[in-house]
């Protein structure tokens, strides 16, 4: 048989068709040669379709893969002024170390050992691509071209938004697809077919204008190699294919493609089950909790247990409907909202036989203020028939929703990037008590990152000093910290810390709106924003939303505004900015549940020492989508005025450098904090011993 021999159809949807196994893996069955652009290095894993991939290399099949490097802006600027052997070494450096990194991953060890034994046996051949610069154009080569040959002659090509993934391909949340062209039909498709050929010919031998291709690095090749196992690899693929198979028990439907389970959701399912079905899933924003959760639920209602999905806001009751309503179709649960401005479950008393053990599939999906009403709490039948699932499971640790935590019920499962409670160990305790702990490992955001669940990100700090007015009411407010907690070391037995707490939060609220950040606002759009893009510009108040409005639009930049307060639809806001582009100006609606996956810039303005909000922020802007390579996140960064010379500094520079670091640390260009850390020396301030801290506000 041959490629020619394929029923192929002349393009393919996520949604529609199931592109694994109706393209990707035929072609990979009859092909001798497979040419891809895969983007980052680390996309490579997923080129491979596992169940085919023994018999492409016993055939003697050759893949040539091109590749982009992470690139600072530093370093394009060096490549339009031609390639250098420093950037040749430096270059080298990053593929090394992301390569131990993905060795020493729990979640793509198996599948990063079976590249580099393919690299060994000369299967795999890797190049690596540099964008020429253009001045006032952020470029990165990510082109979405593959080519399928056979031993006939005949060429495969396809072009689209295609993401291969581990488990098979675009089984994620976004909506992908491909056009394919194939060299034996009509000769305006030959041609076509032809012309791609040449363009990957021209890319491989670096003679595409614009494009320089180099060979993969000696250096990180070596270190590639180094994890090879020659023998052992068909050993891990047929693990691979196994943990494949058992996810599918999670996922299976009656209705066309599933969804399939990432490597990560699956393994936390399968440990979550091993561990009596409870436990929290600590996984990046953006990662997929969701998705996992329900994989759950449908397994749950299955065994005729009752689902009881508890969420913190009005936007996640919308979110999870849908969801609910997409995933789990083909099991035509009974859907009961409790909140958010649904209130029949207590007019007609439906709480009670709703969870009551039955054998039709249900689903209660509540608010958890509502679920912690007395209302709600008396007449809930509870027991082991029930499964409660908590998104943002840190907000049950909060005064008033520990109430929660005193429900009998069988499997439980938690969801949250940052589980633990900053400044609050008493409600951290509590959650992690009632659900049995975290679930091993975590997923963290550079977990994510490699394993392409989300986009990478440069980051750019922005320095703002302090006016004179508001250093000196930071000072004061330090040295009124430090007196009170002084009095309080000094008394036996409990303190009351809720005064201690309101003058952090004064205090806090002086770098939170520290009045330099708003033309600052106004000098980042003007230098970085281009129409088309996708911007948000996260605020800490609506004072501070309507300056940054005015100052943009003084500087002919449109921007709109989405907040809980305003006048307009933010249902159609969202919409409007998703499809149009454009700046979109907020305040903190966005750090929970808002999904806009286009978004592919930030401007922070809103500082936080809680580090849950800064680390949801950032999770809005990596979530994956068609065309979007690369998400930019600009961070103001507020620091002492140069001219002060007081001690408070330190605490100021203590909670914004440990932002920065957290966002520079998983950066593609971490050398953006550099300048940072020069200021945190002079502060008298070690970074690298800066722990997370703050408190929360719930």
């Amino acid at each position: 048989m041959s490629l020619s021999e394929l029923q192929l159809k002349t393009g393919y949807r996520k949604g529609l068709d199931d592109i694994a196994s109706e393209f990707y893996m035929p072609c990979m069955s009859e092909a001798t040669g497979y040419d891809r652009a895969v983007g980052f290095f680390n996309s490579a894993i997923y080129v491979i379709s596992w169940p085919t991939l023994r018999d492409f290399v016993s055939r003697g099949s050759k893949m040539r893969l091109i590749c982009s490097p992470v690139l600072s802006p530093h370093d394009v600027e060096a490549i339009s002024e031609g390639y250098s052997s420093r950037m040749e070494a430096e270059n080298a450096t990053r593929l090394r170390e992301q390569i131990q990194s993905m060795v020493a991953s729990p979640f793509l060890y198996k599948p990063t050992k079976v590249l580099a034994s393919l690299v060994a046996l000369d299967v795999i051949e890797f190049r690596v691509a540099f964008m020429e610069k253009i001045p006032g154009h952020e470029r990165i080569f990510h082109e979405k071209l593959g080519l399928f040959r056979d031993g006939n002659g005949n060429t495969v090509v396809f072009k689209g938004s295609m993401n291969e993934t581990w488990a098979g391909l675009s089984a994620d949340g976004n909506l992908e697809s491909v056009d394919v062209f194939v060299s034996w039909e009509h000769a305006r498709e030959s041609q076509r077919v032809n012309q791609e050929k040449a363009y990957f010919e021209e890319l491989w031998k670096s003679e595409f204008s614009g494009v320089t291709v180099r060979p993969f690095p000696e250096i990180a090749r070596e270190e590639l190699i180094s994890a090879a196992d020659i023998k052992g690899w068909p050993d891990l693929v047929d693990e691979i294919c196994r943990e494949i198979e058992a996810a599918k028990r999670f996922t299976e439907s009656g209705h066309g493609a599933p969804r399939t389970l990432r490597p990560h959701q699956s393994q936390a399912l399968q440990e979550w089950e091993r561990r009596g079905r409870r436990g929290i899933l600590e996984h990046a924003t953006g990662s997929g909790k969701t998705f996992t959760a329900l994989c759950a639920i449908r397994d749950a209602l299955k065994k005729q247990e009752i689902a009881l999905i508890l969420v913190p806001s009005e936007i996640l009751v919308a979110q999870w409907r849908d969801e609910i309503s997409t995933t789990l179709a083909d099991l035509e649960p009974q859907l009961l909202i409790c909140g958010a401005g649904h209130v029949r479950w207590r007019s007609e008393s439906l709480v009670g036989p709703w969870s009551r053990p039955g054998t039709r599939p249900r689903i209660i999906l509540a608010t958890m203020q509502t679920a912690a009403s007395d209302d709600f709490r008396e007449i809930l039948r509870q027991g082991q028939h029930l499964f409660m699932v908590a998104d943002e499971v840190h907000r049950l640790g909060s005064i008033e929703h520990l109430k929660i935590l005193s429900f009998e019920t069988g499997p439980r499962m938690g969801l949250s990037a940052t589980p633990r409670r900053a400044g609050d160990p008493t409600g951290t305790n509590a959650i992690l008590g009632y659900f049995d702990g975290i679930i091993p490992p975590p997923f963290t955001l550079k977990d994510a990152i490699e394993s392409n669940a989300l986009t990478p990100y440069l980051y750019y700090v922005h320095p703002v000093e302090l006016s004179p007015g508001e250093q000196d009411a930071w000072h004061d407010l330090t040295r009124r910290i430090k007196q009170y907690a002084a009095r309080n070391a000094k008394k036996q037995g409990e303190t009351d810390n809720e005064p201690l707490k309101r003058l952090l939060i004064e205090r806090a609220r002086i770098l939170k709106g520290a009045e330099r950040k708003v033309p600052l606002a106004r000098e980042v759009l003007l230098e970085y924003y281009e129409k088309g893009q996708r911007w948000i510009v996260y605020c800490d108040n609506l004072e501070q939303l309507q300056k940054v409005i005015s100052e943009l639009r003084k500087g002919g930049i449109e921007a709109s505004e989405y907040h809980s307060a305003m006048s307009g639809d933010r249902v159609q806001t969202l919409r409007l900015f998703d499809h149009q582009g454009g700046v979109l100006v907020s305040i903190r609606c966005l750090d929970e549940g808002v999904d806009i996956p286009s978004v592919s810039h930030a401007l922070i303005l809103a500082s936080s020492r809680n580090p849950r909000e800064f680390i949801q922020r950032r999770g809005r802007v990596l979530r994956r989508a068609d065309g979007k390579a690369v998400a930019f996140v600009h961070d103001a960064i507020v620091v002492p005025l140069t001219t002060s010379n007081d001690d408070s500094g330190v605490d100021l520079l203590a909670g914004e450098m440990t932002r920065a670091i957290e966002f520079g640390r998983n950066a593609l260009n971490p050398s953006s904090i550099t300048d940072l850390e020069r200021i945190a020396l002079r502060f008298g301030l070690d970074y690298e011993d800066l722990a997370v801290s703050g408190y929360e506000e719930d």
